[in-house]
């Protein structure tokens, strides 16, 4: 029962390229199509999935050495928001329970899918394994153990995973023109602050993917020579403030300069990488899926990782990967003042998730949208973790927090429940739904139609 119940959860659900792949070979299969359109549409959802993680794999690596020589070279000491260390220091106590906790979150996904008009699949495994682990320690520490705490964290986490895809649905649309996928990624909240911010600020903004520049500056229209411009500052600037000693540890001898700028470069090769294989994986997941929507989840929407929105918006994953890394350098110096812990910017976060945040941004304001949107973003995505800090540390997590806003919201909820602290939970989740229904609300004018309109 252990060897199936690891298949299931570890070689199955845990690996996110076989779990797509087996998804779309099943919608494929329910579609009748032939054993070679079967095998062709499997093996490139699988192809598509592994070029768009590589590129991911590219950019999480250039990401952490910036990180480190951001950290080093300009002195910053705090608590950082690390998912995976905290499943590590989870996974030794309760790997199990996080392990089923994260097969009843996909089940109660599927039966709520299935059952009512959230018709939405969360595709993302690391981040259901992050939902997972959150439901998991926050229960146990409250007193669960066994079926009541799988049962708790899972069920919980299943309902979050349907409802912030559901929440982001409207903006989605706007940005990809099309219902044809949903966001599978746990920073949903901090994507709604920002388009609501962008909504209130973005009047009359255009969009930041409309450039008019002069000749000699036309270059920048290229997605990857504009990122190139903005990333080489970005990571020779801490490498001068960390030094060659420093460096010296990561260049194998290469100048420290010289492999800061390589850094950089590769980072924007990752880029390119990436939206090679969300293209393809889109181009073949979509229409296989729609063989389950058809059999088994009528209608139903695939709910990918954050990455899949970058093509529609590459100008604003930029602003607000740099507003997002801003408004964490701000939190992390201001917060503290009100007796907050010191949050260090997370720049894998601020890259992903401020990426994210600026599409939505751009989506409802523009570029003020996307900056002044990005920003807050960044401000919240500090604020969170900050106050999540004193209960991690009272389940005895020292100098770590989670990152992303939608965990890090169920820690809360959760918590604050198994506490009684009942006013907390019910001013969060009005808080959310406010924030939901303003930005989902009645939209003012799409960009397109105010593209005589001034900046």
């Amino acid at each position: 029962m252990n060897s199936v119940i690891n298949f299931l959860v570890k070689d199955l659900l845990g690996q996110a390229s076989i779990l797509i792949a087996f998804i779309a070979l099943i919608g494929l299969l329910l579609q009748k199509k032939s054993a070679g359109k079967v095998v062709e549409g499997t093996f490139k959802t699988l192809l598509g999935f592994l070029i768009m993680m590589a590129g991911i794999n590219i950019i999480v690596g250039t990401l952490t050495f910036l990180n480190t020589i951001f950290t080093h070279g300009f002195g910053m000491k705090g608590y950082i928001t690390d998912v995976a260390a905290i499943a590590g220091l989870a996974s030794r106590e309760l790997g199990s329970e996080v392990a089923l906790t994260l097969l009843v979150i996909f089940i109660v996904n599927i039966i709520i899918a299935r059952l009512t008009p959230f018709k939405y699949i969360f595709l993302t495994g690391q981040a259901l394994l992050w939902m997972a682990t959150i439901g998991a320690v926050i229960g146990y520490k409250a007193g669960l153990t066994g079926l009541p705490l799988i049962l708790t964290g899972g069920i919980f986490g299943g309902i979050m995973a349907v409802v912030m895809p559901a929440l982001a649905q409207p903006v989605v649309r706007r940005i990809t023109d099309s219902d044809d996928v949903a966001l599978g990624h746990f920073c949903t909240i901090g994507y709604l602050l920002t388009a609501a911010v962008a909504k209130v600020v973005g009047k009359g903004s255009r969009s930041t993917e409309d450039l008019k520049l002069p000749d000699n500056f036309k270059f920048l229209q290229d997605t990857y020579l504009s990122m190139a411009v903005v990333m080489v500052p970005m990571y020779l600037i801490p490498a001068v403030a960390a030094g060659p000693e420093f460096i010296g540890q990561y260049s194998n001898g290469m100048n420290y300069l010289m492999y800061a700028f390589m850094q950089s470069i590769q980072f924007v090769a990752g880029v390119f990488v990436l939206y090679s294989g969300v293209r393809l994986l889109l181009n073949e997941l979509v229409p296989a899926f729609r063989g389950i929507a058809m059999r088994l989840v009528p209608d139903a929407k695939p709910a990918l990782d954050c990455p899949v929105m970058f093509p529609y918006a590459p100008n604003a994953v930029i602003v607000g990967f740099l507003a997002t890394t801003l408004g964490s350098v701000v939190g992390m110096l201001v917060f503290p003042m009100f007796g907050l812990a010191m949050i260090l910017p997370g720049l894998l976060t601020n890259f992903f998730a401020g990426g994210t945040a600026g599409v939505f941004g751009n989506a409802l304001g523009g570029r003020r949208g996307a900056m002044i949107g990005g920003f807050v973003h960044g401000l919240f995505i500090t604020f969170l973790p900050a106050i999540l800090v004193p209960m991690l540390e009272s389940y005895g997590f020292t100098g770590v927090t989670f990152s992303d806003s939608d965990v890090i919201s169920t820690g809360l909820v959760l918590g604050h429940a198994f506490q009684g602290n009942w006013l907390f939970v019910a001013l969060f989740v009005l808080f959310i739904t406010l924030i939901a229904w303003f930005v989902n609300g009645k939209s003012p004018k799409s960009h397109e139609e105010k593209l005589h309109e001034t900046l």
